[in-house]
Parts: structure tokens; C-alpha cells; sequence
């Protein structure tokens, strides 16, 4: 293969991967690949089948659709530690836990969903790690994910909702509990929940703009005995003082 073809080849698997991120929560079909990067159905099943066979693409066999695989994940896990959003929160979040001795967690809008991005432990021997790093959830379900909702309009909130129905049904959160969330936040200044996702852990969370496209939000999770109302509104005050630092 001379130089020109395998640049090509290479765009064109690239171009592919992009359609499999953007798809990798429902999965895409192989016939979705071909009408959305126009390449001929043969040239398309050949590249993804090599993204399959190196792992950086996984095909379910029951829906056979596509979706992100663990050399992927993998790849993105390394990328987000040295992440610029990551190394200018890092020491935030750092001072957070130490006040705290609660989880951290840094969280940013990657479309419908909120992704964690990077986490730090404090020192109470009882950790909330109630996500992972390069986990997502839908907007709205978090302390995080529900301070970045609140930065949307209510019209932004309800499409999101109806784009996502199923699956929010499928956590018990109906759109209204989605715009009550989002008017307490913003009423508040910071977002609260307890027991939405585990039972007996509560979260705060502040949101702040890292750019005019991208939303992050910074919040603390611990065991709901440890997060008072007082305490809560002291330790949003601290989060809220070092989004202001660190919005862009």
C-alpha cells in the first residue's frame, strides 16, 4: 500500500471511530456506519472489522451494533489523568478533599451525559466513590451531573429528557424532578442530592464554564450522615469559591 492509500485508510478508520463515540451509548449498526460516512459497505465492514480484531471496537452479537471497546477506553483513561481540565482542577479538588475528607469529583457535559474525568479520595475511612473514572451518567443523575442541568434552560432540560425517556424512567426520574432539580440549584447556588444513587450517600455539586462550549462542575459525595444542612452549605461555598478560580 503506497503512502497516499494508507493516510486514506486511516482517515477513513478515524472517521469511523468518531461515528462509533458519538453512537457508543445505544451502539451502531454497520449500515448506520455506511450511510453516515458514505463509504462503500465493503470498505467500511473491512476497516471496522480490523477496529474490532485490535480492540478498539467491540460488535454486540445480539443487536449486532458497534460500540467504543476496552483499547479505547483504555487509550482515554491515560488521556484524561494529564487532561488539561484535569491538571488545572487537580490541586482544587485536592484542597476540597482535605477540608472535606470526602470523594471529589470532577465531572464535565459530554452531551446528554455527565463524565467523570478525574476523583480524589479524602481521608474519612468511609469513600463514596459513587463513580469511576471515564464512567458517565445521564445529565441530571449526581450532584455534578444535576449542577451542569441547572446551567441549561428548561427547554435544553426537556429535550434532553425526551431524547433519554427510557432510560431516565428506567432510574425513576420523571422531567419535572429534572426541572424542580434544576430551579433548586439554581435558586441555591449549588446542586444537592441523597440517596439518588446509592442509598445513605448524599452529594453537593457547583458547575462552571470551562469555555463557551463546555460545562464542568466540581462535587464532594459522602455517607449522608456527614453532610448537614450546615454542612452542606459550608462546603458549597468552598466549591463554589474554587469554580470561580477555575472558570474559564
Amino acid at each position: 500500500m503506497n503512502a497516499t492509500g494508507g493516510t486514506q485508510s486511516l482517515r477513513r478508520g478515524l472517521d469511523l471511530m468518531r461515528l462509533v463515540v458519538a453512537h457508543h451509548a445505544d451502539g451502531i449498526t454497520l449500515r448506520d456506519l455506511v450511510a453516515a460516512s458514505s463509504l462503500e459497505r465493503s470498505t467500511a465492514y473491512r476497516l471496522v472489522a480490523c477496529l474490532v480484531e485490535e480492540g478498539y471496537v467491540e460488535r454486540d452479537p445480539g443487536t449486532r451494533r458497534y460500540r467504543l471497546g476496552m483499547a479505547a477506553m483504555q487509550l482515554g483513561l491515560v488521556a484524561m489523568d494529564r487532561a488539561p481540565l484535569v491538571e488545572m482542577s487537580r490541586l482544587a479538588m485536592r484542597r476540597l478533599a482535605r477540608v472535606s475528607g470526602d470523594t471529589v469529583f470532577l465531572i464535565v457535559r459530554q452531551g446528554d451525559y455527565a463524565l467523570c474525568l478525574h476523583r480524589e479520595a479524602g481521608q474519612f475511612p468511609i469513600k463514596t466513590l459513587t463513580i469511576d473514572v471515564g464512567e458517565r451518567r445521564l445529565l441530571g443523575i449526581g450532584a455534578g451531573g444535576q449542577a451542569i442541568m441547572a446551567e441549561l434552560s428548561n427547554e435544553e432540560v426537556a429535550v434532553i429528557y425526551n431524547r433519554n425517556a427510557r432510560k431516565y424512567s428506567e432510574a425513576r426520574i420523571e422531567l419535572s424532578d429534572l426541572l424542580s432539580s434544576a430551579a433548586s440549584t439554581r435558586r441555591k447556588g449549588y446542586a444537592a442530592m441523597e440517596d439518588l444513587i446509592s442509598v445513605g450517600v448524599a452529594g453537593i455539586g457547583c458547575a462552571f464554564k470551562v469555555s463557551s462550549s463546555t460545562i464542568a462542575s466540581i462535587s464532594i459525595a459522602a455517607i449522608t450522615s456527614r453532610l448537614t444542612v450546615k454542612r452542606r452549605k459550608e462546603l458549597a461555598d468552598l466549591i463554589r469559591q474554587e469554580c470561580l478560580q477555575l472558570a474559564g
